[in-house]
């Protein structure tokens, strides 16, 4: 064919390439600063437990409310 004809391929970008570069670094920085911040964190107060739930039919003001609006009293 006539047309085989090769373009030179462009030069590639050093721009990107330093992206590529760079990337480990930035991973690096997010780990230390998470180091650091767990580090540095106080501890947690402990939660108070909560109070336990009866067992079994209790009447509570939700309840009362349903009575009094169905009309069963």
């Amino acid at each position: 064919m006539a047309n085989d004809v090769k373009l030179p391929e462009p030069a590639p970008d050093p721009a990107r390439r330093s992206l590529l570069k760079a990337a480990p670094l930035g991973a690096l920085a997010v780990v230390a600063a998470r180091a650091s911040a767990a580090e540095t964190a106080p501890a947690p107060a402990p939660a108070p437990e909560p109070a336990p739930k009866p067992k079994g039919y209790h009447e509570t003001e939700h309840i009362r409310r349903y009575y009094q609006t169905a009309a069963y009293w």
